[in-house]
């Protein structure tokens, strides 16, 4: 985007990228999909909104050259708009969902932008299929999601981690929580543990937003994916998992939660982890004030971008030819 136009010259999509299907975005190895379905939330509907007001807060990212990785996604990031899906079956969504998962996960690193919690087992089931493995999963939230059923039916938003675990979806001893905090019964709150896991609940998190001071939860991730061989990491970015001070416009809200500040750190410092893809999902527009939420979400998206510009940057000049500047000077032998 040039410096003089203004920021609010939406094209509707994620940061004015262009569209998937336009011949400019050919190429483009990053791509942001929209999920609008909310059709398992426990408590207020909304987030099917959320995808729209995610991209309309990406217009005040301007050029998004950002300020800690000094890169941005312009040229590289294409828009697939919202997938088509059905909006009152939850087995159907998913069932639709799943195909389109993997043929853009096949194609390019995606970002998904929900919609509610729901969708998040037919993206990982779509990456098990691509990867031909499971995968880690680094999941922030309020709620652990791991309730066997969700009030009475078979599943929810609030069961997908259990059925990601049941199913094989996950790497147990490399799947991370981040912030949980909601009410829940000890076998759900600690579910994730019990199977090897790692939850960091939001009590233990209060206070720490430096990356010296949040090191020892960094420092750990980094363990559990090396000892797993570093697969391919996925992050779901629930975002309740922020205080409601920070994001108000979410369905089910908890106070004591995470600040921007804290979620910004832990993006920027693991930025060096394997990752496979993304969601940020659970925004809901009708409760938010001021963009709150939404440009939350739209900053955690593009730190989550750049952050993966950035390291392939570094990789590919560390894997180029050290030439000197004396040797370069040098003429090619002739013959």
């Amino acid at each position: 985007m040039s410096s003089h136009e203004f920021a609010y010259r939406s094209s509707g999509t994620y940061l004015n990228a262009p569209r998937l299907a336009d011949p400019s975005a050919a190429g483009t190895p990053f791509a942001i999909a929209g999920v609008t379905f909310d059709g398992a939330v426990t408590n207020r509907p909304g987030a099917r909104f959320g995808p729209q007001a995610i991209r309309l807060a990406s217009q005040m990212l301007c050029e998004a050259i950002h300020p800690f990785f000094d890169t941005t996604p312009h040229g590289l990031l294409s828009d697939a708009g919202d997938v088509p899906l059905p909006n009152t079956s939850l087995e159907a969504m998913r069932a639709a969902l799943m195909p389109q998962a993997v043929e853009l996960f096949g194609s390019r690193h995606m970002v998904w932008l929900g919609g509610d919690h729901s969708i998040t087992l037919p993206l990982l089931r779509a990456l098990k299929q691509v990867h031909g493995r499971p995968v880690a999963l680094v999941h922030f939230d309020a709620h652990c999601d791991t309730w066997v059923d969700h009030f009475g039916e078979p599943s929810g938003h609030g069961t997908w981690v259990y059925e990601a675990f049941q199913e094989g979806l996950v790497i147990p001893q490399a799947a991370i929580q981040i912030g949980i905090r909601s009410t829940g019964e000890r076998d759900a709150r600690e579910y994730v543990n019990d199977m090897g896991g790692r939850v960091f609940t939001g009590r233990e998190l209060r206070g720490l937003a430096s990356p010296a001071q949040l090191a020892p939860v960094l420092d750990e991730i980094r363990a559990r994916m090396a000892q797993a061989g570093n697969p391919p990491v996925y992050l779901s970015l629930d975002i309740d998992c922020l205080d409601p001070a920070f994001a108000p416009g979410t369905g089910t809200p908890e106070p004591g939660g995470l600040t921007t500040p804290q979620v910004l750190t832990i993006l920027e410092e693991l930025a060096d982890l394997n990752w496979c893809g993304m969601d940020c999902v659970e925004v809901s527009p009708p409760y938010d004030h001021a963009q709150l939420t939404a440009q939350a979400a739209s900053m955690f998206v593009w730190t989550y971008l750049c952050g993966l510009i950035a390291q392939r940057s570094s990789q590919k000049k560390e894997h180029r030819p050290f030439i000197t500047r004396a040797a370069a000077s040098v003429p090619a032998p002739k013959g």
